[in-house]
């Protein structure tokens, strides 16, 4: 999602809740403008963090639009402002939890396919970086997570263990596992290929 798409549609939900839900007072356009700018912030990470989490760009926007809502509905119970990006992951997440259970995913039936189509899920970049890419969206959630979270979004394995509510120990072994994994598969340059995404 590009900056100004997302600068829009926070005015026009200002706008909304705030005809409805807000007083005009200055307490509530300082909050106003106080989540605006974290929001803004966090965004570019909110956004890659949904979509290594739901492995689709048009998923991620959803999510990401839908864990701002609940954001924005809690954020004055948010004190700490040492804590703004874990609370918002947290809430990215759960949200993406929810996309889940709501969605039914839409199978399709590669029979019955025009030879367009078929063309087309054979078409893409077959790049060293594609593929590990594609590797580490198929490792399972409980590695692929931790691993993102330490490997691009730069959080220790306390932080991570905090956000995900698991032990320290739990997250060095799901990160040993999940590296341990691609590894295996793509030789230890894939460690320095994961650093440079």
């Amino acid at each position: 999602m590009n900056y100004a798409y997302f600068c829009v549609g926070a005015v026009i939900f200002f706008q909304l809740i705030g005809s409805s839900s807000m007083s005009s007072d200055t307490y509530a356009r300082n909050q106003q403008r106080r989540f605006t700018e974290i929001a803004q912030e966090l965004h570019p990470d909110l956004f890659r963090y949904a979509v290594w989490l739901s492995r689709d760009k048009a998923v991620a926007e959803d999510v990401v639009q839908e864990a701002l809502i609940r954001a924005w509905r809690a954020f004055s119970s948010l004190r700490d402002d040492a804590a703004v990006k874990p609370w918002f992951l947290t809430i990215v997440r759960r949200e993406n939890a929810r996309y889940f259970e709501r969605r039914r995913l839409e199978l399709v039936d590669i029979d019955s396919l025009t030879d367009a189509q078929t063309a087309m899920l054979a078409t893409g970049h077959d790049t060293d970086i594609d593929d590990l890419r594609t590797a580490i969206f198929e490792l399972h959630d409980d590695y692929r997570e931790p691993l993102v979270l330490q490997v691009l979004m730069g959080y220790s394995s306390a932080e991570i263990a905090e956000l995900m509510g698991i032990k320290t120990g739990a997250v060095l072994t799901r990160l040993y596992r999940a590296r341990q994994q691609l590894v295996d598969r793509f030789g230890e340059s894939a460690l320095d290929e994961i650093a440079g995404q």
